[in-house]
């Protein structure tokens, strides 16, 4: 039997009208497909099933088949939503990557030589950033994006970064 892994997809913000709809603060690159009707996702200690959603100026806002007011909707504000994602389950866009398939990755230079190891992914708004582990223990920060990292290869266990000045170089000593 396969694990499903724990995903972080949202938070909820604050309640929205009388009839239970909260404000989510989605994180998560596929809201469509973590909060369809009838998704359930992990809130704490408990299950809450999707009932509803729909978008209000730019924000999510769901109702879930547990939460039946106000009251109710206001209880749960700032409890994470996790979903158990099967691990075998990839982005539909061949040109995107869960943080699973990138942490671990071998990090190499163009010239083939290892470099070091992705330890995390940094989203931000515009753009993600990978860490990339050295072994000497240092760390090096690299923008997530194609002219930089020119090849992804989940398969094989590896990544290739730019040989740009300054990249990759070792920190100096102050």
């Amino acid at each position: 039997m396969r694990v499903p892994n724990r995903v972080v997809v949202g938070r909820i913000g604050r309640a929205h009208g009388i009839r239970g709809e909260v404000a989510i603060d989605v994180r998560t690159d596929e809201p469509d497909r973590r909060f369809a009707p009838t998704s359930t996702l992990i809130a704490g200690d408990r299950t809450l099933t999707v009932a509803r959603t729909r978008w209000h100026s730019g924000r999510l806002l769901a109702a879930f088949a547990e939460v039946h007011d106000r009251t109710e909707a206001e209880l749960l504000r700032g409890t994470v939503l996790e979903a158990d994602v099967d691990p075998d389950e990839v982005p539909a866009d061949e040109s995107e990557f869960y943080d699973r398939q990138l942490i671990g990755l071998s990090v190499r230079s163009t010239s083939g030589d290892v470099i070091g190891e992705i330890a995390s992914v940094i989203h931000h708004g515009v753009q993600d950033t990978l860490v990339l582990r050295r072994p000497s223990g240092g760390e090096a920060l690299v923008p997530f994006v194609s002219e930089i990292v020119p090849q992804v290869d989940v398969a094989a266990g590896y990544i290739v970064v730019a040989d740009l000045p300054g990249l990759l170089e070792p920190e100096n000593d102050e």
